[in-house]
């Protein structure tokens, strides 16, 4: 736990918000089935015992002894005792928070394009308002509150003004109003961290890989700690969360940029946890989402300089996007002053070069 929180530049969390994000570290536990899933298990202590992290093999009865709601058909397990999870969503309205605290300018539009000058990257142009989808809502509230549109910031007197929040609506359901973003936005240094949309602004091998997961609720805990396994061949996790919330997910599919909910995927998900646990079937389902992880040809993230001045990139990470946001934003900061370690090394944008 101490090294995920020092990854946050050694700042202390107290107990309070780690209930506000929903940070938890009662350790993970990997299950399996067969002779197959075993081996698979011993294979993967072995790595994280050469990395120095702790893990304990379980039999299945140790297993259903920490959860006792796991299927009677598990043989074993794998449970890594300081692995910690955060709610993302949370995470994310902390961060706007904070950013609205130190009057940070947030401009909420979607970018077009590079503004390129000679042979450098000056800032980007951003789409005219609602030429795109929807703008992004925010929950407001306790789980079940109605959605509200994000508000807006504006920026009287253009970019580099003074910022403020916009008045909210006098009609209940219409959008925020405010000055409406400029047009272009310059910038001495412009990181790219556009997720699986980062090919669609600079040439770089991110593709999207969908993903669909379902958020279940209850009156009581399911689980205490989450609960990963392979099942008909697929991965799936359960994620419990401090209001009762149980994640599932995700299913892995190459299909562009779709992000439909699909009953097959909704399906294999509620298959493949009742395999596991069997009374997730009796829960209510909260909520159902599809999303896009930015995927690279090697599965390891693209961050610092691209090689074309004035252009950083932080993308590609696939599945562990929130878990390596701490890392992603202290590499990016090395790579901004020069710097470079081993670990930028391997994640640096120059391994594709060739290919690109």
């Amino acid at each position: 736990m101490d090294a995920v929180l020092g990854l946050f530049g050694g700042v202390e969390i107290g107990d309070g918000a780690r209930r506000g994000l929903d940070l938890r570290a009662d350790g993970t536990l990997d299950v399996a089935f067969g002779a197959d899933d075993l081996a698979a298990l011993d294979e993967l202590a072995a790595f994280m015992d050469k990395l120095g992290l702790p893990v304990e093999r379980l039999t299945g009865r140790e297993c259903r002894r920490l959860e006792p709601m796991l299927a009677p058909s598990v043989r074993g397990g794998l449970l890594a005792p300081g692995d910690a999870w955060v709610d993302p969503r949370r995470v994310t309205a902390a961060l706007l928070a904070a950013l609205d605290r130190l009057r940070v300018p947030v401009v909420r539009a979607r970018v077009a394009e590079l503004l390129r000058e000679a042979d450098r990257v000056v800032g980007v142009r951003l789409e005219p308002p609602h030429s795109g989808p929807e703008r992004p809502t925010h929950r407001q509230g306790p789980p079940g509150a109605p959605e509200t549109p994000w508000r807006e910031a504006e920026p009287p007197g253009g970019p580099g003004g003074p910022w403020q929040q916009a008045e909210p609506p006098d009609v209940p359901g219409t959008p925020w109003r405010g000055v409406e973003p400029p047009g272009e936005i310059r910038a001495e240094r412009v990181i790219l961290a556009a997720g699986a949309w980062s090919g669609g602004l600079a040439d770089v091998p991110v593709r999207p890989v969908k993903g669909q997961i379902m958020r279940l609720r209850s009156p009581r805990p399911l689980l205490s700690r989450c609960v990963r396994g392979t099942v008909h061949g697929s991965y799936v996790y359960l994620v419990p969360r401090g209001d009762g919330e149980l994640v599932v997910g995700a299913t892995q599919e190459e299909m562009g940029f779709d992000t439909r909910v699909t009953a097959g995927g909704l399906y294999e998900l509620l298959r493949d946890a009742r395999e596991l646990v069997p009374g997730v079937t009796e829960l209510e389902v909260a909520d159902v989402v599809a999303g896009l992880r930015p995927g690279t040809p090697d599965n390891l993230p693209i961050i610092g300089p691209s090689g074309t001045p004035g252009l950083s990139l932080a993308t590609g990470h696939h599945r562990g996007g929130v878990l390596l946001s701490p890392l992603t934003a202290a590499l990016v900061a090395e790579g901004v002053s020069g710097e470079e370690g081993e670990l930028a090394a391997l994640c640096s944008p120059g391994r594709f070069r060739e290919i690109s």
